[in-house]
């Protein structure tokens, strides 16, 4: 048993706990940690040669603290000396060891993209929220978000991001990637996740977003016309779901008036249940603050989302009082 430091002692007798602190307990609580560490361990350093290295469950941490709090190496290193909700987080006593410096979680970060760690991890949780019967099967619900990057050429290879594009969105240009994911229509789970430069128009990813068994399939008026394209057409399977695509508001003004209330109340319930597909994108983009990208490349910013997206399916499911793990 860990001896109480006297921060420790000061901190237990406040009278209130911060939502951040609140927020990673529950984190805490319900990653399956040592599942998370065994996917690492056989890429980690075993330590043969020079100093030991760090603990994969400490890095792993700190790690998720900078994904979750969209901070720099720096900052997250900062970060931990200044906040007692991050150092009880991480597990350090400074009487013993100290905090990982920057480099370090620069070459742990590195590690965990060469080996797509964030897809193990994504794909684990899916999989673990499945078998609890938490994630429904049957229907999906499918969108996509842009993801913004730095569009000035005030750099040292005086250029933009060659892996990112502009597009058009209503009247503004927007320059950046796209981030496609496919959610359980009965849970609002993520199951699937694509990324793409923000020119690739959404119905194109559409086809990789559904699942083997999905019957039914909701999406809003960017995927108007899903079912007669060629990759749909030429599969049994894909031909066979139900595709129900809101349609557009312009298209519905042009109905007879006594058919327009009856439309109206069938995108109403397509909207209802297309709805959960933005809990994950408010999670992403304003909880943990993920709104821009923050490296070069398409393989780097997916790597973050696909972590971010895991930690979101946790988030929700710890908010209904749930366990991976039921008795």
């Amino acid at each position: 048993m860990n001896q109480l430091s006297f921060s420790d002692i000061e901190y237990s007798l406040r009278k209130r706990t911060t939502r951040r602190e609140e927020f990673l307990k529950k984190m805490d609580e319900i990653i399956p940690w040592d599942e998370w560490v065994g996917y690492i361990e056989p890429y980690y350093p075993k330590g043969k040669r020079g100093r030991l290295p760090m603990g994969i469950e400490k890095m792993l941490r700190m790690y998720l603290l900078q994904s979750w709090f969209n901070l720099s190496d720096e900052g997250i290193e900062d970060g931990i000396y200044d906040s007692y909700a991050f150092r009880s987080f991480m597990k350090l006593n400074f009487a013993s060891e100290q905090v990982p410096d920057a480099t370090t979680l620069l070459k742990f970060r590195h590690l965990l993209e060469k080996h797509n760690i964030g897809e193990v991890f994504f794909k684990a949780i899916a999989g673990m929220l499945e078998r609890c019967g938490y994630m429904m099967r049957g229907g999906s619900i499918m969108d996509a978000t842009l993801i913004k990057a730095p569009s000035s050429t005030k750099n040292a290879e005086k250029k933009r991001d060659p892996e990112m594009h502009q597009t058009k969105k209503g009247n503004e240009w927007h320059f950046g990637m796209k981030c496609h994911i496919g959610v359980d229509a009965g849970s609002g789970y993520v199951h699937s996740l694509e990324t793409t430069a923000a020119n690739v128009h959404d119905i194109t990813m559409a086809s990789s977003l559904i699942r083997e068994d999905d019957e039914v399939v909701y999406g809003d008026a960017g995927y108007l016309g899903l079912e007669k394209r060629d990759e749909i057409k030429e599969s049994s399977r894909l031909a066979s779901i139900d595709y129900r695509i809101n349609r557009r508001v312009s298209n519905l003004q042009k109905l007879p008036e006594n058919f327009t209330n009856w439309e109206k109340q069938l995108e109403r319930r397509k909207s209802s249940v297309r709805s959960k597909v933005e809990h994950p994108f408010l999670l992403i983009k304003r909880f943990f603050g993920y709104s821009k990208t923050v490296y070069k490349g398409l393989a780097k910013n997916t790597h973050r989302l696909l972590i971010l997206f895991a930690s979101a399916n946790l988030l929700m499911c710890a908010r209904a009082g749930r366990l991976l793990h039921p008795a």
